[in-house]
C-alpha cells in the first residue's frame, strides 16, 4: 500500500470529524419530492436503487448510506431551495432542531464538548461505526447511544404508564438483524449494525448497541442482550442458511471446526456446552459486575418453534422484533425455547442467592435467598423420580411412582342416556392456562425430602404420600379425581398432597402408609404466576378481550382476537407455551439415543429439576377440574363426554356455552362451575361439533376433547 500524504490523511480525518450528513425528517423528504413533482420510482432510478428503498427512506424504516446519502441530501437541499416554504413541523420522533430549507448540515461537535459527563448522548454523539439517525421518541439517558430511526406500522394503544427506560439499556432488550445491517428493535427502533462477522456482532452488541434488560429481582442478574438473525444476516456473517442433519433441527450444532466457531474461539470468546446451535450464547468471564454475554437466535435454524411462535419466523424483521419485544417486556428476554424461558423466569424472579454480611469478617458474601430453590441440585424422593433416575436405579426402588398427570379421560358410551344422545351439539370448553391458575398460592417444598412411616396426613405439608384410595366411589359419569385416565384406583399408590387432600374434602378418611415430606416450604411460584398472569391478561386486552365484557361479548371477541393483530396473537401463544413448557421442564427427561439408564443427564444439574413441584401443579390443576365437573353435575345435571388436560366436552342443547352453563336469576354466573372469562382458570370456547360426531369418536375409543377443534376429518385418526 503506498504511503499516504499528509494532505490525504488530514482530509480523511476531516471527513470523520464532519460525521454523516444530517437529513431532514422522513415526512419532509416526501413533501419535498412531491413539491418537485418527482415520483418515487423516478427518484429510485436517479439514485440507482429500488422504489421500495425510497419508500423506506420516506417512512423512516431505513436510512440511505454513503455514497447515496450525500447525493440524496444534495438533492433534498436543492428541492428545498426551489420550493421554499414554512419549515415542516418536526415529528415527535425527532428530538433535534427543526431543519431549515437549504441549510447545510450542522458541524460535528465532539462528545466531550457536547456533554463532558458523557451523559445525554444523541445521534450527534453516536458510537463509532453507527450512522447518525433521528433518535427514538423516549429520551435517551447516559449509556450507549447508538443512532436510531423509528417506524410505526399501526397506531400504538394507549397505556397507563410506560416503564422507565434503564439508562444502561436505552434501546431495549433485543434486536432483529437483517442482511443489510439494519437491527430492528422494540418500539419501531432501528439501529445501524456494521458487523460482518459474529465476533464483530458480539462486540458491537455489548459496546455500542445499548441493548439489554434490567434484572427482574433486586438480587438477580440483568438479561443478556438478544440478537435475532434472519437467514440473510446469518449468511452475511458466515453461517449456513440452514442446519442439516439426521437429528431434530433444534438439536443440531455447528461442528467445532466450522470457521465461525474457530473465529469465536480465536477472539477468546466462549460458547456454552450446547455449542453453536439455533440458540447460541457467546460469553467471556464477567468483569466485576459487568456481564459479557450475548444471545443469538437464528430464525432459519428454527429458533422460533411454530407451535410456540405461530407465524413469527416468516414475519418481516420489524414485526419479529415487535413480537419478541413485547414478550421480553412482559415476560422475559427469550433465552431459548419457551419452555427454557419459562424455567429461566422462575430463577430470575426467585434468585438463589443474595448478598449478606459475613458475621466473622464483616465482608459481603453470597448467601441463600429465602424462598428460592438454592444453588445446588437436589435429588428427589424415589417415588417422585423417573424410572431411569440414578436414585431409583442405584437403590433398586420398586415401590412405585407418582402418577400425577393431566386428565386423558373418555366417558363410557354405555353410560350415555337417550336424552344426552338426543342433544344436537357437543361443545368444548378450554380453561385458560389451567397450570398457571394452579400455580397461584401453591405451597411447595424447598428443602430435601424426609421419609416418614405411618404419618398422619396434613394437607398443609407438600410431599408424596403412599395411601389407599381404592375404596372411594365416584359417579361413573365422572372421571376419578385420583388418576389421569379417570379409572378407579385398585390399591395403595403414591399421590401428591393436593390429591389426598381432595379425598378428605370429599368426606373420606385417609390413612397414609408412608410419606416423603419437606420441612421447608414456600409459595415459590407466586411471582412467576403473577408475572405470567399479567402478561396473559394484558395481551388478551390488547387484542380486544377485556375483563369488562359480558359473556356473549367475550365469546364474540375471542372469535376475532387472532385476526385483530397476528403479532400480538403470537405473543399470546408464546405466553401460554411458556406456562406449559416451564412446568414441563421441572421434570425434563434424558434425551439422545446414547443415554443409558441410571446415568445422570444434564437437566439433573439444575436446582430447578424438581419433579415434585411439577406434580404439585398438575395435581392441583386436575383436582380443580374435577371440582368444577362435580359442581356442574350438581347445578345442571350435565355430565362431560370427555376431558383432555384443560379441555372438557359437554353435550349441549345449543351451539354455545351460554346454552348450558349455570347462571343465577340475576344473570350472573353461578360460582363453583365453569365460568367464561379472560383470566387464568376461567373458560373459553374450544370448539363445537354435532353430538353424533362426538359419539362416533367415543365408540372408536377416541377422545372428542382432542379433536373438537378439527371437525369430523379426524374420525379415522388414532390417538
Amino acid at each position: 500500500m503506498p504511503k499516504p500524504t499528509e494532505e490525504e490523511l488530514f482530509a480523511a480525518v476531516d471527513q470523520l470529524l464532519a460525521g454523516e450528513p444530517d437529513l431532514p425528517p422522513p415526512a419532509e423528504r416526501a413533501r419535498l419530492r412531491d413539491a418537485a413533482g418527482v415520483s418515487q420510482s423516478r427518484l429510485a432510478d436517479a439514485l440507482k436503487t429500488t422504489t421500495q428503498t425510497v419508500k423506506n427512506w420516506e417512512s423512516g424504516r431505513s436510512e440511505p448510506r454513503a455514497p447515496r446519502r450525500q447525493a440524496y441530501l444534495r438533492l433534498l437541499e436543492g428541492w428545498a431551495a426551489q420550493h421554499s416554504a414554512e419549515p415542516a413541523p418536526v415529528p415527535e420522533t425527532f428530538t433535534g432542531p427543526a431543519p431549515t430549507p437549504a441549510a447545510p448540515a450542522a458541524p460535528h461537535v465532539p462528545a466531550e464538548q457536547a456533554d463532558p459527563a458523557g451523559a445525554g448522548a444523541t445521534a450527534a454523539t453516536a458510537h463509532p461505526g453507527t450512522a447518525a439517525r433521528p433518535p427514538r421518541p423516549a429520551p435517551v439517558a447516559s449509556g450507549p447511544a447508538a443512532a436510531v430511526r423509528t417506524t410505526s406500522r399501526r397506531p400504538a394503544k394507549p397505556k397507563a404508564a410506560a416503564p422507565a427506560v434503564d439508562p444502561r439499556f436505552p434501546h431495549g432488550p433485543l434486536a432483529v438483524l437483517d442482511g443489510d445491517g439494519s437491527a430492528y428493535g422494540v418500539d419501531g427502533l432501528v439501529l445501524d449494525c456494521p458487523a460482518t462477522t459474529v465476533v464483530e456482532l458480539v462486540e458491537w452488541t455489548l459496546r455500542e448497541s445499548g441493548l439489554g434488560a434490567p434484572k427482574l429481582n433486586r438480587f438477580g442478574k440483568d438479561s443478556d442482550p438478544l440478537i435475532v438473525l434472519t437467514a440473510a444476516a446469518a449468511v452475511k456473517l458466515g453461517l449456513p442458511e440452514r442446519l442439516e442433519g439426521h437429528e431434530q433441527r433444534r438439536s443440531l450444532r455447528l461442528p467445532e471446526d466450522h470457521p465461525v466457531v474457530k473465529q469465536v474461539t480465536k477472539a477468546k470468546w466462549h460458547l456454552t456446552q450446547r455449542g453453536f446451535g439455533p440458540w447460541a450464547r457467546i460469553y467471556r468471564k464477567a468483569q466485576g459486575r459487568e456481564r459479557q454475554c450475548v444471545q443469538l437466535a437464528i430464525l432459519s435454524w428454527d429458533a422460533l418453534d411454530e407451535r410456540s411462535w405461530p407465524g413469527v419466523a416468516d414475519m418481516e424483521p420489524a414485526d419479529v422484533a415487535r413480537v419478541l419485544g413485547v414478550y421480553a417486556q412482559r415476560v422475559i428476554t427469550p433465552r431459548g425455547s419457551t419452555a427454557v424461558s419459562g424455567l429461566e423466569l422462575m430463577t430470575a424472579l426467585r434468585p438463589p442467592t443474595k448478598p449478606e454480611r459475613d458475621p466473622e469478617t464483616g465482608n459481603w458474601i453470597s448467601g441463600h435467598n429465602p424462598g428460592s430453590l438454592g444453588t445446588e441440585p437436589m435429588d428427589p424422593a424415589p417415588p417422585e423420580a423417573t424410572p431411569e433416575h440414578p436414585v431409583v436405579v442405584e437403590s433398586g426402588w420398586t415401590g412405585g411412582f407418582l402418577n400425577e398427570e393431566a386428565y386423558q379421560w373418555v366417558r363410557s358410551v354405555d353410560s350415555l342416556t337417550g336424552a344426552e344422545c338426543a342433544l344436537p351439539f357437543a361443545v368444548g370448553l378450554d380453561l385458560n392456562t389451567a397450570f398457571l391458575a394452579a400455580a397461584a398460592r401453591l405451597v411447595v417444598g424447598l428443602s430435601a425430602p424426609d421419609h416418614f412411616t405411618g404419618p398422619k396426613f396434613n394437607p398443609k405439608i407438600p410431599g408424596s404420600w403412599l395411601v389407599d384410595l381404592s375404596h372411594i366411589e365416584v359417579d361413573p359419569r365422572l372421571p376419578s379425581p385420583f388418576t389421569p385416565d379417570g379409572s378407579r384406583p385398585t390399591g395403595p399408590a403414591w399421590y401428591q398432597t393436593h390429591t389426598v387432600a381432595y379425598a378428605q374434602e370429599l368426606g373420606y378418611d385417609v390413612h397414609p402408609i408412608e410419606a416423603y415430606l419437606r420441612r421447608e416450604t414456600g409459595a415459590y411460584l407466586d411471582p412467576w404466576h403473577d408475572r405470567l398472569k399479567t402478561a396473559y391478561v394484558d395481551t388478551l386486552a390488547d387484542l380486544g378481550v377485556t375483563k369488562d365484557l359480558t359473556d356473549a361479548e367475550f365469546l364474540a371477541a375471542m372469535e376475532q382476537h387472532k385476526q385483530a393483530d397476528p403479532a400480538l396473537a403470537a405473543v399470546l401463544a408464546a405466553i401460554k407455551a411458556t406456562v406449559k413448557g416451564g412446568i414441563g421442564k421441572l421434570r425434563e427427561r434424558p434425551q439422545g439415543r446414547k443415554y443409558k439408564e441410571g446415568e445422570r443427564w444434564p437437566a439433573l444439574q439444575r436446582p430447578t429439576w424438581r419433579p415434585d413441584i411439577r406434580a404439585a401443579v398438575i395435581s392441583k390443576a386436575r383436582v380443580n377440574m374435577h371440582r368444577k365437573l362435580s359442581n356442574m353435575a350438581k347445578m345442571t345435571g350435565l355430565f362431560p363426554l370427555a376431558v383432555l388436560s384443560d379441555c372438557v366436552v359437554y353435550p349441549s342443547p345449543g351451539a354455545s356455552p351460554l346454552d348450558f352453563l349455570p347462571y343465577a336469576a340475576s344473570g350472573k354466573p353461578q360460582p363453583g362451575g365453569f365460568r367464561l372469562g379472560p383470566t387464568p382458570g376461567l373458560a373459553k370456547l374450544e370448539g363445537v361439533q354435532p353430538m353424533l360426531w362426538a359419539v362416533e369418536l367415543m365408540e372408536q375409543g377416541l377422545n372428542p376433547a382432542r379433536h373438537i377443534k378439527g371437525g369430523d376429518a379426524v374420525l379415522d385418526e388414532g390417538e
